[in-house]
């Protein structure tokens, strides 16, 4: 498992950790019930705190990435599409809320904002 940690993104670390191993669970890098590295030695390789990587398993945990066997470890859990999905939906569509506001700030027109987001499609 390949993690990358930065220091000068704003984004806590325990985030960081969290999206790069989702993604590598999306991607098919990690497969259903393939073992996680150890919380304390992930903290030991990445050189941060062992309660970085405890909130990074809890969070993916609790969003069904990956389950936990009492004195095992933590597993890839199977894949469900559907959240994945929806997940990324909801955040596409808080990226939109977003733009929107910052557009209407500026008085964009709709025709304005849709010329934007199909000149950002185009490219």
């Amino acid at each position: 498992m390949n993690i990358i940690i930065s220091n000068k993104i704003d984004k806590p670390i325990y985030q960081q950790i969290n999206d790069q191993i989702k993604i590598q669970i999306i991607k098919g890098i990690l497969k259903k019930d393939e073992a996680l590295p150890g919380m304390r030695s992930l903290a030991s390789d990445l050189k941060v705190s062992l309660i970085t990587t405890k909130r990074a398993y809890k969070d993916l945990e609790e969003e069904g990435y990956i389950y936990t066997v009492p004195g095992k470890g933590s597993f890839v859990a199977p894949l469900n599409k559907d959240y994945v999905y929806e997940e990324a939906l909801k955040k596409i569509e808080d990226y939109f809320e977003e733009a929107i506001i910052a557009a209407r700030s500026i008085n964009l027109s709709k025709n304005e904002i849709l010329e934007i987001l199909e000149n950002l499609l185009e490219s």
